[in-house]
């Protein structure tokens, strides 16, 4: 497995900057040696674990953890909207709402990135062929559950959002329109770190996933993919199927862990945002927040 730092272009900095990852010695250990792998396979992706998990960060006692996570990864608590004290468990602060108008929405006939977090895209899913590392290849049918799916979004534009822990963890609607009940693809919760998908992309199209469809008059029918991943062992969704969403409204959340939501659109809809375009090509992502420039409308 490459051990190299995981480098991220910041939209807000225009620098490449290194992410301080949450856990690194023991990513490296599970994904990138024989015992650790031994252990994965065994009990850290199996949903247990990953409940098991979960329930230690809703006890009480796991508040106390709060002040010193804030301190240690510059979470910016004015954006909050609970002051920290008021947090009862762990996970309550890790997906914690935000204040109104502390994420606002971009500007004119566009859509919206769906979360805060390192981003990824593809005008054509043809080209997915070098994610986080050169050469590797998504199996669309796989990731997606269907053949059908895969064959309508084949050439259709994707973008990769992989929310950090230290992230605010709630996934919002990247256009208006009316969703769908989510569907779950079940599987197991591996990380999805790029320490690990660096050496095996799969765990993608492998782990816990739940695929919603929204149907958008002005951009089409577009896929909102959420991926569980170790520690994530619930995704919560908080939308209502069938009834009308705005842009950027909120959909769901994850409890404690990193996570990745994936958006598809049909083909010639998403004219990507160029800052995306360019460091996907080098195999990095662009760190930028929810509410932001996904992409303009092709008219």
């Amino acid at each position: 497995m490459s051990t190299d730092a995981i480098k991220f272009y910041n939209r807000y900095t225009g620098e490449i900057e290194t992410e301080k990852v949450l856990g690194e010695k023991y990513l490296r250990w599970v994904y990138g040696t024989t015992l650790g792998k031994v252990g994965l396979h065994v009990l850290i992706k199996r949903a247990i674990f990953s409940r098991l998990l979960g329930a230690s960060k809703n006890t009480r006692k796991s508040a106390e953890s709060i002040p010193a996570f804030i301190e240690e990864y510059g979470i910016n608590t004015e954006e909050m909207l609970r002051p920290v004290e008021d947090y009862t468990s762990f996970n309550d602060f890790f997906y914690r709402k935000l204040k109104p108008g502390a994420r606002p929405l971009a500007e004119g006939n566009v859509v919206v990135l769906p979360a805060d977090g390192r981003h990824m895209g593809w005008q054509d899913a043809a080209t997915m062929q070098s994610v986080f590392i050169k050469g590797q290849k998504f199996d669309l049918p796989a990731l997606l559950g269907s053949e059908e799916l895969a064959e309508k979004y084949e050439h259709g534009t994707v973008v990769l959002s992989r929310l950090c822990p230290v992230d605010y963890h709630r996934f919002h609607f990247v256009a208006e329109g009316t969703p769908e009940k989510a569907h779950l693809i079940p599987g197991p919760l591996a990380s999805v770190s790029p320490y690990c998908l660096r050496h095996k992309l799969a765990w993608l199209w492998t782990n816990k996933r739940e695929l919603t469809m929204l149907h958008s008059e002005r951009v089409g029918d577009v896929i909102q993919l959420a991926v569980g991943a170790t520690g994530v062992g619930a995704i919560f969704q908080t939308y209502e199927s069938g009834k009308p969403v705005a842009m950027g409204d909120e959909q769901g959340y994850f409890a404690f862990g990193g996570s990745t939501v994936m958006t598809f659109f049909e083909p010639g809809r998403i004219q990507l945002a160029e800052d995306i375009l360019r460091n996907t090509a080098d195999c990095r992502e662009t760190f930028a927040r929810q509410g932001d420039l996904l992409g303009t409308v092709i008219s």
